[in-house]
């Protein structure tokens, strides 16, 4: 980079001041939730994550040095936005995935179900596919995923996809392909869990705090199955 293209070393002081700005809307947006889907703390969060990474490039440009800030997400994968400017519309994808840990435990709690359904513990129940129709089909998705233990199940990784749309899908438009049409172009945003972050924020210096230590605190509870 030449001369004339680099940062001004104010520039790069302003940057830093943005960052610590923007750290202490976070906390206050943390410190202030109001559940763990608050929208408060995600803008606190992106304003974060977008104040570090403008410091980051300039202190490199100009001074040829980095920092320790890394901050893991889906949203540096995604091409940049071309939906609407104002949707009239949305789709929310989301997958959870599990391991089922526990099957003699799963499959006695759908015999449970069949039971007091007043149609007896049969075969179906005393199958590990079977049993999972029985239980997805009595109880709601947030339901397994916050009693998940109680099913004999191990959350794996999950994620939530909002996608902006001009007009709402006709009725059965999509059902026989729910999937196959995603455009990431529409994905206004993404929020992702996985046991990943943990392993991040473990790789770090005991006495470092950076931002992978909030990376947990942003990461959204999906509110539905992928079903």
């Amino acid at each position: 980079m030449s001369d004339a293209a680099q940062p001004t070393a104010a520039e790069v002081r302003a940057a830093a001041e943005a960052v610590k700005t923007a750290l202490d809307r976070h906390l206050a947006a943390v410190e202030r939730r109001t559940g763990e889907d608050d929208p408060t703390v995600y803008e606190a969060f992106n304003e974060l994550a977008a104040a570090a990474e403008v410091y980051d490039e300039l202190l490199y440009d100009r001074y040829d040095e980095v920092t320790p800030f890394e901050i893991p997400g889906a949203e540096d994968s995604l091409p940049p936005y071309e939906g609407p400017e104002e949707p009239n519309a949305l789709s929310v994808l989301i997958r959870r995935d599990y391991a089922v840990a526990e099957p003699q435990r799963l499959m006695a709690q759908a015999q449970r179900v069949e039971a007091a359904d007043d149609e007896g513990a049969g075969e179906v129940a005393g199958t590990v596919h079977g049993a999972l129709g029985i239980l997805f089909g009595e109880f709601e998705a947030d339901e397994i995923a916050s009693r998940h233990k109680e099913f004999g199940l191990e959350e794996g990784d999950s994620t939530l996809w909002v996608l902006a749309a001009e007009e709402p899908a006709e009725p059965g438009e999509w059902l026989e392909t729910p999937f196959d049409q995603v455009d990431p172009g529409r994905v206004v945003c993404r929020f992702d869990v996985s046991s990943v972050f943990d392993e991040l924020d473990d790789d770090g210096d005991d006495g470092d705090e950076d931002l992978v230590d909030d990376i947990e605190d942003e990461e959204l509870e999906p509110l539905d199955a992928d079903r």
